[in-house]
């Protein structure tokens, strides 16, 4: 987009639909692509998004960039699709191992073939920064999508628990166990597939 249309666009709050895609595709596909890790989902969910936005461009009041108010949209979009993703369908892990032990006088501490690796003192290089961000997709990935979910939206998204339990639809309580269940189960995967 030139200069002259984006502050035309921004002055006048008025939208232009036939540049959204040219735009703002690449970046909303981008910010799909990296919360649900799916080249198709991703594509539907920008695709949606444009459509709502199509639905409800007179409610547009310009307050905001047109960017920012597509990616409110958007994030509504990915919310969804975990909700319905997890709604009815999501597993529950009865066999899921704690690596903790429960009694005695260790209750908390590690159990010993559960302990932590070190990651090693080379583990802030740019190589490894790399490499440690796509196993991370990878363990993401491989999260229950609530789990993901929250996982991403508490400290990828830095929202608040509050928020997070809000779009979640989940309590405070249950918050904490997954994001719990999230980091342990995150933590194992990157240990196998990164060290």
């Amino acid at each position: 987009m030139n200069n002259s249309s984006e502050i035309k666009s921004k002055e006048s709050g008025n939208l232009n639909p036939g540049l959204w895609v040219e735009n703002h595709g690449d970046y909303l596909y981008n910010y799909a692509y990296f919360r649900v890790n799916n080249k198709e989902v991703s594509e539907d969910i920008v695709q949606e998004t444009f459509i709502a936005a199509l639905k409800a461009k007179d409610s547009f009041r310009g307050e905001s960039s047109e960017l920012t108010w597509l990616l409110a949209i958007l994030k509504r979009k990915v919310i969804d699709y975990f909700r319905k993703l997890s709604s009815g369908k999501e597993r529950v892990i009865s066999d899921y191992t704690l690596p903790f032990r429960d009694e005695g006088i260790f209750d908390g501490h590690w159990l010993g073939d559960r302990l932590p690796k070190d990651w090693g003192s080379d583990a802030d290089s740019t190589l490894n920064q790399e490499e440690f961000q796509s196993i991370l997709q990878v363990c993401l990935s491989l999260l229950p999508p609530k789990w993901r979910s929250v996982f991403v939206m508490k400290f990828m998204e830095e929202l608040s628990s509050d928020e997070v339990c809000k779009e979640n639809e989940c309590t405070p309580s249950n918050f904490w166990v997954i994001i719990h269940r999230a980091r342990l189960k995150l933590r194992e995967c990157i240990e196998n597939k990164w060290l």
